[in-house]
């Protein structure tokens, strides 16, 4: 039986500059207990597809992972702009790319056991270059990959970064739909 948790009592313990921590008391099937929430303002993500096929990457550096990622451009949200607002901004920061086309795929809890951040993921195609805009502490480097490899490297575990599977492995079944003519929710 699925039990529905209520909120009785909500302390903020750490308030930073792109999260904070709460601790709710709530309401449990035999009584009471404490969950730690971290809040996030969400982001985007962003699957990019070139006129050849490719999708385009970025390779930097996770503390939180201890490793060199390699993932699809993303970041969070400023403040309450719209979600696809941040997917186009960050896909030129990161990128230099702007994309003509840019539609939303889908929305993705990252870890609700622990936090509310919330990703918008979104496929974008006829993208045009320019200069990226990177923050001044970012080192990226900007990779392509035909988009079969790319699911290649998700299915072997080389890409190991969860919204990065989830956009490449959605946008290559997006496209492949699109390209047999099956009707689907993103057209």
């Amino acid at each position: 039986m699925v039990y529905e948790e209520k909120t009785l009592k909500s302390e903020k313990i750490y308030e930073g500059h792109i999260l904070n921590l709460r601790k709710d008391t709530v309401t449990v099937i035999n009584g009471e207990s404490e969950r730690e929430i971290v809040e996030h303002n969400g982001g985007a993500v962003i699957a990019a597809i070139k006129d050849d096929g490719k999708i385009v990457m970025v390779r930097q550096y996770r503390k939180a992972a201890g490793r060199i990622m390699l993932e699809l451009p993303a970041g969070k949200r400023d403040g309450r702009e719209d979600y696809l607002e941040t997917a186009g901004r960050e896909l030129r920061e990161e990128t230099g790319y702007t994309a003509e086309n840019i539609r939303f795929i889908t929305r993705m809890y990252t870890s609700p056991g622990y936090t509310e951040e919330v990703l918008y993921l979104y496929l974008a195609s006829d993208l045009v270059p320019g200069d990226t805009d990177f923050d001044e502490n970012e080192a990226i480097d900007i990779e392509e990959y035909p988009l079969d490899e790319a699911v290649a490297m998700v299915l072997s575990g080389e890409i190991e970064d969860g919204k990065t599977q989830t956009g490449i492995l959605m946008a290559k079944a997006i496209i492949d739909r699109e390209k047999s003519g099956e009707n689907s929710r993103w057209k």
